[in-house]
């Protein structure tokens, strides 16, 4: 049986990723209930830091814990990754060691030559192309929320960044229609937006995107490794701003998530952030559960 890895939605079918969803429910409900879930006694997570993260290294790590397993942090400034040693070499010493890899980093190519040398699943903690475990904890937020997603409008407005490339995997796998708003020269890979056919439309505005909508979606206007461009990207996208007027324009019913941090006052306005309509807090939490239900699934194959 060949080794599995979660380095895009596409990875995994849409059966896959249903009963994902349904059992990261599962795990959510038996810890608030206090009933003691650890399958995972004796497995080991290396999780390799190229990039900071405060809600991808507390979730995972939390999450390994709370299965019974344990994760084991490794950045550039304390391991030969940062030194010189071709990721490739990496791959094959830490995966004859552990039962499974995450990484944070930058190039998505990295983290498929990590992937390809390693003889355990590789998780996608977050690259420049693609963040799908975020995915996972946005679509148990609204499953929890709304039900299936299945048929749903989902409106992305701001950046075409890896958040919105997984968005466009995500309305493939899940079947909704999903509607991008980004300013000129800011939006997704035309490829990724090719491969969404008639599920992924781009809109030239904000309010055309949100028209109707059941999710609202932003993040960000500058990411990591942007920190330079931000003057010049408050300028550009001021016009892609999630606020009350755009929210108006959505369904009455319309949820709205960010994957966090967020600028408040650049890419949403505070009412909305703190809104009853906005799910962040519990899709931030989500990514723990999604992520434990992600950890089963890989390392304990055939469940």
């Amino acid at each position: 049986m060949s080794t599995r890895h979660f380095l895009s939605l596409l990875d995994f079918s849409s059966d896959e990723h249903r009963a994902l969803i349904a059992h990261a429910i599962d795990v959510k409900q038996k810890l608030k209930q206090g009933i003691e879930h650890t399958p995972l006694k004796g497995k080991l997570l290396a999780m390799i830091f190229e990039k900071s993260s405060t809600r991808t290294r507390v979730s995972f790590e939390a999450g390994m814990y709370q299965l019974g397993g344990h994760a084991i942090f490794m950045s550039p400034r304390d391991s030969h990754l940062g030194r010189g040693e071709p990721i490739e070499d990496s791959a094959r010493v830490i995966s004859s060691m552990v039962d499974g890899i995450l990484i944070r980093t930058f190039g998505h190519d990295r983290i498929e030559k990590l992937a390809q040398n390693s003889r355990v699943p590789v998780i996608n903690g977050l690259s420049d192309l693609l963040h799908p475990c975020q995915l996972l904890a946005d679509m148990q937020t609204w499953f929890e929320q709304r039900g299936d997603i299945a048929g749903a409008s989902v409106a992305w407005i701001g950046d075409g960044n890896n958040m919105c490339h997984s968005y466009i995997n995500a309305a493939l796998k899940f079947g909704f229609d999903l509607r991008i708003a980004c300013p000129p020269g800011h939006q997704p890979a035309a490829e990724l937006v090719q491969s969404g056919g008639g599920s992924v439309t781009l809109h030239d505005s904000a309010e055309a995107a949100a028209k109707d909508a059941d999710l609202i979606v932003t993040d960000v206007w500058a990411s990591m490794g942007q920190e330079e461009e931000q003057q010049q990207r408050e300028a550009t996208f001021a016009a892609y701003q999630v606020n009350q007027s755009v929210m108006s324009q959505a369904d009455s019913e319309a949820l709205f998530m960010h994957c966090l941090p967020a600028h408040r006052g650049e890419e949403v306005t505070a009412d909305v952030l703190d809104s009853s309509q906005s799910v962040i807090w519990q899709e931030a939490e989500n990514r723990l559960h999604a992520q434990k239900a992600l950890l089963e699934f890989l390392l304990r194959p055939g469940l």
